[in-house]
């Protein structure tokens, strides 16, 4: 009999979930990390392939950045705040999750580079989930951009170069910001300009100095053998983590540190 007990109420688990899940807004699904409170009804949701969320912990907060992801449940009434939060906490915990900040209605967890904060009100819940990542740039300086800024400063970051982690060869997604680097060159046949190469200062410096110095070669090669710029308008050199931009002790820091400049000779 408790067996079958047991069974029932599960099965009435499902059907009353199933149920809510018909009122879901159309084009919304639940996130794969956590299974809904049971009854609830998803009303909203929303994706974004990158944005911020600044997440409170026990001692100050954190910034994070990366894919993101809202849900906004309502809660079948009966049910009180602190019985949905301890849900979400104990079934974040089961998966291995850390609890980083749990005051009032608000839980902030975490596993590897996956951050979820729940905002808990007695007839619905909002979950953030951010899969934390540097954010991959898109946008890139235009040739008069980039003379803007040699002539103003004597440098510019070349914004949009890209390589795989610890790797010097020049990614195929770089050719919008090499046809502009290229544009430049060709509008100003006098110019003659440093190739730098700069890292974070992750790992040893004498392998950040090769890297960096591999890399500026690379863009140099890329812009002589695929636009025919010659080389002696361009010098190639590493800088390694010696002249950083931002803070190397976040993500986002070493990221912008991780770049190649060009120099007006």
């Amino acid at each position: 009999m408790r067996l079958f007990a047991v069974v029932a109420f599960c099965c009435a688990c499902l059907l009353a979930t199933a149920a809510s899940a018909a009122k879901d807004k159309p084009g919304c699904q639940d996130t794969p990390l956590l299974s809904r409170f049971p009854g609830s009804t998803l009303l909203n949701c929303r994706h974004a392939a990158f944005d911020a969320r600044k997440m409170p912990l026990q001692h100050g907060s954190k910034a994070v950045e990366g894919e993101f992801d809202n849900y906004f449940y309502q809660v079948e009434p009966g049910h009180s705040q602190v019985e949905v939060k301890r849900n979400i906490s104990s079934a974040l915990q089961s998966a291995g999750y850390t609890v980083d900040y749990d005051e009032g209605r608000n839980l902030v967890m975490h596993k590897d580079n996956v951050w979820i904060w729940g905002s808990i009100q007695n007839n619905s819940y909002n979950l953030d989930i951010v899969r934390e990542k540097a954010m991959q740039q898109q946008m890139v300086a235009n040739a008069k951009d980039l003379q803007n800024g040699l002539n103003t400063t004597g440098h510019v970051t070349a914004n949009g170069i890209f390589f795989d982690t610890d790797k010097a060869d020049v990614k195929p997604e770089s050719k919008p910001a090499l046809d502009e680097i290229a544009k430049l060159l060709k509008e100003d046949a006098g110019l003659k300009v440093y190739v730098v190469g700069h890292t974070d200062n992750q790992g040893s410096l004498a392998h950040n100095m090769e890297l960096s110095k591999a890399r500026a070669a690379s863009v140099a090669k890329a812009l002589e053998a695929q636009y025919g710029i010659p080389g002696s308008r361009l010098a190639s050199y590493g800088d390694g983590p010696y002249a950083p931009v931002a803070s190397n002790d976040s993500d986002d820091g070493r990221a912008k540190n991780r770049r190649v400049e060009l120099v007006k000779q």
